[in-house]
């Protein structure tokens, strides 16, 4: 799906769900607790940079974006306030670099990893 940036008698900007979903998890890769992403509540489905994409959905309607991720967290941390913090920053990211209404992101926490 491609969500419309801009639009004049030249054509149009448009970006792609998938450019979206990279935007999403390079931040939530950089916020404190954050161990990786995940598709299934195993931590043997960990991301790696170069599948930044995994465990993260985006759509969108009239009313902005949805974005729904799932991440594995460090083991000992407050769920709820790493949550909160990755929430806050992909939406100000995501809108900030794309332009587009962030109606929803929803954050589960799939797993807690102890640290090595």
């Amino acid at each position: 799906m491609d969500f419309v940036l801009s639009t004049s008698e030249l054509g149009r900007v448009a970006i792609t769900d998938d450019a979206v979903a990279q935007i999403v998890g390079l931040t939530a890769a950089e916020c404190y607790g954050v161990v990786g992403t995940t598709t299934t509540g195993r931590l043997g489905r960990l991301l790696t940079r170069d599948r930044t994409t995994r465990g993260i959905e985006v759509s969108g309607d009239e009313h902005g974006l949805s974005i729904a991720l799932h991440v594995v967290v460090e083991h000992g941390l407050n769920l709820a306030e790493v949550a909160s913090t990755v929430r806050s920053r992909v939406a100000y990211e995501v809108g900030r670099m794309t332009g587009l209404e962030i109606s929803a992101v929803e954050v589960h926490i799939d797993a807690v990893k102890a640290s090595a």
